[in-house]
């Protein structure tokens, strides 16, 4: 937010905090951002440039903000500095120093706002791929392009599994969080959640999208399909607990950890909903979405299904606004960018549909189905191994931790190890939901019928 009724060093302040800066070249566009790793580097190289950067964290570092732009030194410091690759630096998911490069970002964007602020800048550099390019790299796509037939009667879910059990790195990340996620470490603790994360971060950090993403979004319009999905990241350690914090709590202690706050920025940046796109997501760009929301899995903020509805998708992190007082209107603005996001849905669903966005469209988008709410049920039998000659590899997974005589956690996601029940899926139909829209129905037959008595006219 933009500091009222101050000038001179405090304008150029003004300028660094605007989220338009944040996000990049407005303010320099002549020079190509660097990670901010190598920004460090290039700043430690030269004298004035490192010696202001000291000064500005010793400003930063335990001291009010008012006091801090009252200092003249301090301003000193900041108007040098903007002309540093710092201001512009940014990072990569994943990369090897992530966390040393986003503890040097936020080391100079948090003293740059006034307050909380609801939606922070991503420290991460902007997605440029889109979904059809990940839809190029699968070689098998939720019977996308199959046989109708063939395609009504897979569980494209299921599928989803056997195609990581036929990839070495998939097979063997995943096949590590099941294991640590079962593992029960005594009576009164299901399980080692710190770990649990640890293992779900690799695994989506690691493994190619086309991967895990089909794991996270195949398409459900069967309960059985829909409860796979949802226990994809086994939600009784890594997501359940026996409380729901407050949301604003939650995302308070997220905002304690470098990681999960820029992750939780990143969903904000790329899943907001947008009332001037086509898709209701940011530049159209359904890839950053689904991408940003798979970054927060293995943190505090976790989302996840709430429950095995096949067609009507709602995410959530494990919260409430319970206990919200007079914050109750923002905490539930939080909850609504999962729970009644259009972006991050629209996203889900055009993934699980194998079509990705056309900015351009030359015909008006169908609504999207509100299904009524599925009541929870127990989790149905899943087999890890996918009951096929595709994969073995979970069969192996749930054998060698008996094997080693460690106790699993007698969870619904034990019950993956037995045998699988296969139902038949019905296909996604495409479409899209804008901003506040109601639960309309998309009635692709009538359209169909419409056309056939057009047609059958015009033979006449």
């Amino acid at each position: 937010p933009a500091l009222a009724n101050r000038a001179g060093p405090d304008e150029t302040l003004r300028s660094l905090a605007s989220p338009s800066s944040l996000q990049g070249p407005e303010l320099h566009g002549w020079r190509p951002p660097v990670d901010c790793v190598r920004a460090n580097e290039l700043c430690a190289a030269e004298s004035n440039c490192s010696s202001r950067y000291r000064t500005l964290r010793q400003c930063l570092a335990g001291r009010d903000r008012n006091t801090m732009l009252a200092n003249k030194e301090c301003q000193a410091a900041l108007e040098v500095l903007q002309e540093s690759p710092l201001y512009d630096c940014r990072c990569k998911r994943g990369m090897k120093k992530e966390l040393q490069c986003l503890q040097i970002y936020w080391s100079i964007h948090l003293g740059l706002t006034e307050g909380e602020e609801f939606y922070e800048a991503s420290p991460y550099e902007p997605v440029t791929s889109r979904l059809s390019d990940i839809f190029r790299l699968a070689s098998i796509f939720s019977g996308t392009g199959a046989d109708p037939v063939v395609s009504a009667k897979s569980n494209h879910c299921l599928d989803a599994a056997k195609a990581c059990n036929l990839n070495d790195n998939c097979k063997k990340l995943r096949s590590s969080y099941i294991s640590i996620c079962n593992r029960e470490i005594s009576p009164t603790e299901r399980c080692n959640r710190r770990k649990c994360h640890k293992a779900l971060r690799q695994f989506f950090d690691r493994v190619p999208s086309e991967y895990t993403y089909r794991m996270l979004f195949c398409s459900c319009q069967d309960q059985a399909c829909a409860e796979r999905r949802r226990q994809t990241i086994l939600p009784s350690c890594s997501y359940e607990d026996k409380e729901k914090p407050n949301c604003l709590d939650l995302r308070g202690v997220c905002r304690t950890d470098h990681l999960c706050r820029s992750r939780l920025a990143d969903f904000h940046a790329n899943c907001r909903a947008s009332y001037q796109t086509v898709t209701s997501c940011p530049a159209d760009n359904y890839q950053a979405c689904l991408g940003s929301y798979a970054g927060m899995i293995g943190f505090d903020m976790t989302p996840n299904y709430v429950d095995s509805s096949p067609t009507g998708i709602v995410v959530s992190p494990w919260c409430s606004c319970r206990g919200s007082g007079n914050m109750e209107e923002e905490c539930e603005k939080f909850l609504r960018d999962f729970t009644e996001n259009p972006c991050l849905r629209n996203a889900i669903q055009a993934f699980g549909n194998g079509t990705d966005v056309n900015v351009s469209p030359k015909g008006p988008s169908f609504q999207a189905t509100q299904a009524p709410r599925v009541e929870k049920t127990p989790s149905l039998p899943d087999d890890l191994s996918d009951s096929t000659s595709l994969g073995t590899s979970v069969i192996t997974t749930c054998t060698s931790v008996q094997e080693q005589g460690l106790k699993v956690n007698n969870s619904k996601e034990l019950s993956m190890c037995f045998t699988e029940l296969t139902t038949n899926i019905i296909p996604g139909s495409n479409k899209v939901i804008k901003p506040n829209s109601g639960p309309s129905r998309a009635r692709p037959s009538a359209a169909l019928t419409v056309l056939s008595v057009l047609m059958l006219k015009l033979a006449l």
